[in-house]
């Protein structure tokens, strides 16, 4: 019997793919693996925090806790905190990494009794202004002159160029990131002008130093107001305004309105000291916002977008400042402007 083509038992052969075709599945594979990965570095997703707000007053959750927890007693203080080291100090308190229940915390204790005041205050504005803009309250001891709150291992916001020099922190260190940080940090003033207890000027930020530390830099990078120990009420209303301390201030990061008005020839007496309102905050916001954006690729374009409303934030008149609302809005526009008109034009460049 005559055999049949091996062809026709077996079917067809395969056809191979020309290697051009196969290029171009594999040239199509990675630009849209660049286009996802272009989205996530120019808007780049932040991992939700957990907002004690959604824990009842007097409540905490923090980290990976899935259900709320009342602020520790003072007994809970003493027998579940362990102290580990001295991690800070300021003029009201020295703060202590500790341990509570395998989770890092901070413990800050009073520094002298000349300082309790002070101290109370800060506990007290803690207490009050929980939310997604200020450090967790986790628990609170007034006859040990004690306060714990949530650990953010990265510090103060003055570490920040430090941390963004770090290799592992390279793909933060954007025009994007830096602006969402000086959105943040407007927002917390607009959340203090706005808050439950009333209009709260930040007085500890004589200099850019000490203002810088009054914040802290969370590990998913957003900013926490911390220490609150100086937050004066303004009442228009009533006619209440604030001074910031009994000392006479010098330089030009404090507002105009904060320096002694009476020249070098009268000495200086705080009883002569006119006092002021929360458009000092508003003076101090271009220069904060500056330190913020840092000097990466785009920066300077985004200090271009910004230069009419830091300008009117530097108004000699302070009622003629804009408010942290307006800035807040200018900001959250340049952000989105700039955002969507560089996403495209890189996107091009593939």
């Amino acid at each position: 019997m005559e055999k049949q083509p091996q062809n026709s038992r077996r079917g067809l052969a395969p056809r191979e793919v020309p290697p051009a075709i196969g290029l171009l599945l594999v040239m199509a594979l990675m630009n849209t693996l660049l286009y996802l990965c272009l989205d996530r570095f120019f808007i780049a997703p932040r991992q939700s925090l957990v907002d004690p707000r959604h824990c009842p007053y007097g409540h905490f959750r923090i980290g990976q806790m899935k259900n709320c927890s009342p602020w520790l007693s003072c007994e809970e203080l003493r027998t579940e905190v362990r102290q580990l080291k001295r991690v800070g100090e300021g003029a009201v308190k020295r703060v202590f990494l500790s341990e509570w229940k395998e989770r890092k915390v901070a413990l800050s204790r009073l520094t002298s009794l000349e300082m309790k005041d002070d101290f109370l205050h800060g506990l007290q504005m803690l207490k009050s202004l929980q939310g997604a803009h200020v450090v967790t309250l986790l628990g609170y001891c007034e006859d040990d002159n004690t306060i714990l709150t949530e650990y953010h291992p990265l510090g103060s916001l003055s570490n920040l160029e430090e941390i963004l020099n770090l290799s592992k922190y390279q793909n933060v260190n954007t025009w994007q990131h830096r602006l969402q940080l000086a959105v943040d940090y407007v927002s917390i003033i607009h959340y203090l002008h706005h808050s439950p207890v009333g209009k709260r000027v930040m007085c500890d930020s004589n200099d850019l130093p000490k203002t810088l530390s009054q914040y802290l830099l969370t590990s998913n990078f957003s900013i926490v107001a911390n220490d609150l120990d100086a937050l004066p009420l303004v009442n228009h209303s009533s006619g209440t305004l604030v001074k910031c301390g009994h000392r006479e201030l010098h330089g030009d990061f404090v507002a105009p309105e904060q320096l002694w008005p009476y020249g070098e020839d009268t000495p200086f007496r705080d009883d002569l000291m006119p006092s002021y309102d929360e458009k000092i905050d508003i003076w101090k916001i271009p220069d904060i916002s500056s330190f913020l954006l840092g000097h990466v690729e785009g920066s300077d374009m985004v200090r271009f977008h910004l230069f009419d409303i830091h300008k009117a934030c530097k108004s000699r008149t302070p009622s003629e400042r804009p408010t942290a609302q307006d800035i807040l809005d200018t900001y959250q526009k340049v952000l989105d402007t700039l955002r969507d008109t560089v996403m495209p034009q890189a996107r091009e460049m593939l």
